[in-house]
């Protein structure tokens, strides 16, 4: 028993987007060699955002917005859309093939990790969240492609809108989850200088988003709402975790 419950929990810090997607990458090919699953906390040198493994950025994004603004781009050993980082905590979980929570079903991994992620939410708010239980049809097809735009199956929601997402990658090891929980919304002006004319994407992340912090927040508030959900989420993956909110 105590094996099944340990976890390890590791926090890289600040780094380029890149730096962040290698690290994990690595540890999800270290798996073969790890017992015990991996919280992984880190941070962002700079605003940043992240693509799915198939993703195009330049299909769907500015590249002159995203050089104006600095936006640091690095593609994710994952799928899934684009992620900004600008306002939200990211964080990984890998879980060995070995360990008996390990799931050859994706969506059970989803919901054995984003349980968890819904006990470290609630701790910062007078609701308890919930996971979706069906998928619905994007505003268009743009949207499919941005994590915020869209509500995918066994996203992390609050009111009928979407807190926390994530995409995984699973091999022989193991599998890798790439967890996102928004914090702020972005501004609609700097929105509209990175992502390209014509598409729904803008009105789908308002309608679609739940952030802690609503449309108006400071670097401040931000940076104190990252340090309580960190230390949620090292509660929620931890060997004494029950589980109740």
């Amino acid at each position: 028993m105590e094996n099944r419950l340990k976890w390890i929990q590791i926090d890289t810090g600040p780094r380029t987007a890149k730096e962040n997607m290698e690290l994990d990458a690595a540890l999800l090919e270290d798996l073969e060699h790890e017992p015990f699953p991996i919280l992984h906390l880190y941070d962002w040198e700079e605003e940043a955002a992240t693509y799915g493994y198939f993703i195009k950025p330049e299909a769907f994004l500015q590249l002159d917005g995203v050089k104006k603004h600095a936006l640091d781009l690095a593609r994710r050993p994952t799928g899934g859309g684009i992620v900004f980082h600008n306002c939200d905590l990211a964080f990984s979980v890998l879980v060995p093939a070995s360990h008996p929570d390990f799931s050859t079903n994706p969506l059970e991994n989803y919901a054995y990790v984003n349980k968890r992620v819904i006990w470290a939410v609630s701790k910062l708010l007078d609701s308890t969240p919930e996971l979706l239980p069906s998928e619905p049809l994007p505003a268009d097809s743009h949207c499919k492609s941005f994590c915020m735009a869209k509500p995918t199956r066994y996203d992390v929601m609050i009111g009928g809108r979407k807190i926390g997402g994530a995409a995984q990658r699973k091999t022989r090891h193991g599998f890798l989850h790439q967890g996102t929980i928004s914090i702020g919304m972005l501004p609609e002006e700097y929105l509209r200088e990175i992502l390209l004319p014509g598409t729904q994407v803008i009105e789908a992340m308002k309608a679609n988003t739940f952030s802690l912090l609503g449309k108006k927040w400071t670097k401040i508030e931000l940076q104190e709402a990252r340090s309580s959900l960190k230390n949620s989420l090292k509660q929620a993956f931890h060997e004494q975790f029950q589980g109740n909110p």
